[in-house]
């Protein structure tokens, strides 16, 4: 396959990842699951929106191309509950060969290029990568709490787990990690989370 080709394959092989359903609920329609794609746009939108609000200066294009990309291996290792520690360890391995597997379709250049970004992703130790990770983690919660809580409350999540598990966001932003803080705090004076 000559270049064109390569990148068109795996726009198509993409198509998949609509097809991915996470766990929270759209708050347009709080009885549909959202899909991985549906997230990746939202979340990379938030970026531009809430840039002022990383810890340290970020590269912006480079931020939204990081969480356009980050859940594409999900076509091949699907999604995982980000309050299931341990399938989330698991989950690890599966993610780097679909990452592989999904960028190795492209010119190696592109390849290259995208499984690095992703793998920046990954290890959250960039200011890009932690203030991606930090809107990553916090747009599920902003759908459970605008959605009453539904998702919480099916998988019966604590308010100690919220905490844990969302502790990353302020790693990338002090500012949201506070909005966050505020959220778990109400969703559980709510009962929406376990005390």
């Amino acid at each position: 396959m000559n270049r064109i080709e390569k990148q068109l394959s795996l726009i198509m092989e993409l198509d998949q990842l609509k097809s991915v359903l996470r766990r929270a609920r759209v708050k347009s329609a709080d009885d549909r699951l959202e899909n991985s794609a549906e997230h990746s746009w939202h979340v990379a939108l938030m970026a531009i929106l809430m840039q002022e609000h990383a810890n340290e200066p970020v590269d912006i294009a480079r931020v939204v191309k990081m969480l356009l990309l980050h859940d594409i291996v999900e076509i091949d290792a699907g999604d995982t509950f980000a309050y299931d520690t341990q399938a989330i360890e698991s989950q690890k391995d599966k993610e780097l060969a679909a990452a592989k597997r999904l960028f190795n379709m492209l010119p190696e250049d592109q390849s290259e290029e995208l499984l690095s970004l992703w793998c920046e992703f990954e290890d959250a130790q960039s200011a890009d990568a932690k203030f991606a990770k930090a809107l990553d983690r916090l747009i599920p919660m902003l759908l459970n709490y605008h959605n009453g809580g539904k998702g919480w409350l099916e998988h019966q999540v604590t308010s100690a787990q919220a905490l844990t598990v969302n502790r990353k966001i302020e790693s990338g932003s002090h500012a949201l990690w506070e909005q966050a803080k505020k959220i778990i705090h109400d969703a559980t004076e709510k009962g929406w989370l376990k005390a």
